[in-house]
C-alpha cells in the first residue's frame, strides 16, 4: 500500500512505536477500543478472530495434514509448468483483498517449486513521476506472461477500485473512469487467450486486528505493518462499500472473481491452488491427487459475498 499518514500519533521505526496508538473501532455495531502498540492481544479479538465474517470452521487446519496436500498440489504445478513450456500458453492470476488477507502467503504457495524465470510473483510500487503520467493500466501490462509463462500479482490494477477512492489517493472521476474501463480491458486479456484468474482473499474484521498485531510485535514480519495499515482500521466499511462495487460491477463471464475465506491461510491456500488446477487442461493431470474443492472456502463472488 502506498505511503501515508497513521491514523494515530505513533510511528514504527525499526519496530518500535514512539507513542501509542489506540483506536475505537466499530465492530458490528459495538465500539471496541484497540491499541496495536499494547503486546497483549485483547480476548475480544483472540476470541473471534477465526470465526469472524463467517468463517465455517471453528478449528484451523492441522499443519501435517496441510502440508502433506500442498505438496501434492505443488506436484501438479510443476506439471503446469511443463505444460506451459510445452504449449507456450500463459497464465495470469490477481489476488486482491484487505490488508493481511494473506496474498504474498498464498502466492508463496503456488511458486514455492516452480522456475522464478518462468513464473513471476509481480508486487509493484507505488507509481514512479513517469508513470503516474501514463494511462492507468500500462505499468502493470508490462509485466503480463509471455508465451509459457505465469505472472501472479500481489495487488493489481484493483488498487483503483478499493484503496484509492478509500483512502483519497485518486479522484472520483478516475475512479469511475476506471470502473467502466476495466470490465473492457479485462475482456481482451480474454479474447488473447491468456488464462486469467482473479482471486479476492475475504478475511474478517478481527483475524485483520490480529495479524496487524501479530505483526507488530514480531521482529521478522514488523516491516510488514504500516502506518497506512493503521490509518486504515476504522475504514472496514468504506473498504466494504468499494469491495462490494467493485465484485459486482466487475465480475464476468470472461473475467470473474473468485472469492476465498481466508482466516484459515492454509485451507484458503490449498483451494485457490485446485481452483486453478481444475481450470487448466494440462497433460498429466491427475484429478484424484488435485482433490475435492471446499465449496465452503472458495467460490464465486455472487455465491460468496
Amino acid at each position: 500500500m502506498e505511503s501515508g499518514k497513521s491514523a494515530g500519533s505513533g510511528e514504527v521505526t525499526n519496530g518500535a512505536a514512539t507513542s501509542s496508538r489506540a483506536v475505537s473501532l466499530r465492530i458490528r455495531g459495538e465500539l471496541r477500543a484497540f491499541d496495536i502498540d499494547d503486546p497483549v492481544l485483547p480476548d475480544w479479538v483472540e476470541n473471534q478472530a477465526l470465526a469472524s465474517n463467517g468463517h465455517p470452521y471453528d478449528k484451523k487446519m492441522k499443519k501435517e495434514a496441510y502440508e502433506e496436500e500442498l505438496k501434492t498440489l505443488q506436484i501438479e504445478l510443476v506439471k503446469v509448468q511443463f505444460w506451459l513450456q510445452a504449449t507456450g500458453k500463459r497464465v495470469m492470476a490477481l489476488f486482491e483483498g484487505r490488508d493481511a488477507a494473506g496474498k504474498g502467503g498464498t502466492i508463496h504457495s503456488i511458486l514455492e517449486y516452480m522456475n522464478p524465470r518462468l513464473a513471476h510473483n509481480i508486487a509493484l510500487t507505488k507509481p514512479t513521476e513517469t508513470e503516474s503520467g501514463q494511462w492507468y493500466f500500462q505499468r502493470y501490462i508490462a509485466h503480463f506472461p509471455s508465451a509459457g509463462n505465469m505472472s501472479l500479482f500481489d495487488r493489481s490494477w484493483y488498487n483503483r477500485a478499493i484503496v484509492e477512492p478509500v483512502m483519497g489517493f485518486c479522484t472520483q472521476e478516475q475512479y469511475d473512469a476506471f470502473m467502466e474501463q476495466v470490465p473492457r480491458f479485462e475482456k481482451l486479456i480474454h479474447q488473447e487467450g491468456i488464462h486469467f484468474f482473479k482471486f479476492w482473499l475475504e478475511i474478517g474484521q478481527e483475524m485483520q486486528i490480529k495479524r496487524f498485531h501479530d505483526r507488530r510485535h514480531d521482529p521478522l514480519k514488523v516491516w510488514k505493518l504500516s502506518t497506512m495499515d493503521i490509518a486504515a482500521l476504522d475504514k472496514w466499511s468504506d473498504y466494504t462499500d468499494k469491495r462490494d462495487r467493485m465484485l459486482k460491477q466487475t465480475h464476468t463471464k470472461d473475467a470473474p472473481w473468485m472469492v476465498a475465506r481466508a482466516n484459515d491461510k492454509r485451507r484458503a491456500h490449498l483451494n485457490v491452488i485446485r481452483h486453478i488446477l481444475m481450470s487448466l487442461n494440462y497433460e498429466g493431470r491427475d484429478l484424484k491427487a488435485i482433490g475435492e474443492i471446499d465449496k465452503k472456502i472458495i467460490g464465486e463472488a455472487p455465491d460468496m459475498i
